[in-house]
């Protein structure tokens, strides 16, 4: 199936981060958090401000980012666990990562 956000909203997919501290500590599924990192799998077109002029998204398809503990709505497509979020809850793209498909 294919999904397009609308207006400001973005699908992030989550980036599960490392299960084994850096002292080398295996942390087990029960304990760990979710992580606050994903990558933009799709961007709608943006918001449109009072005048009604269609302001463009700062972050784009493949766009590595932070974003806060609670944000987002988590929902199953194609059996995949995503999350649709405004652009706004979006805390910032972390730069010089390459994209988590690239390094598979």
């Amino acid at each position: 199936m294919k999904f397009r956000p609308l207006h400001d909203r973005v699908v992030v997919r989550r980036i599960e981060e490392s299960s084994k501290t850096a002292g080398g500590i295996i942390i087990p599924e029960t304990a760990k958090e979710k992580p606050m990192q994903g990558e933009i799998v799709a961007a709608g077109p943006g918001a449109r401000d009072e005048s009604g002029k269609l302001t463009p998204l700062e972050v784009k398809t493949g766009d590595r980012v932070l974003f806060g503990k609670w944000s987002g709505t988590e929902v199953k497509i194609d059996g995949e666990e995503l999350l649709i979020m405004k652009e706004s809850d979006i805390l910032g793209i972390i730069e010089g990562m390459a994209s988590v498909r690239a390094a598979a």
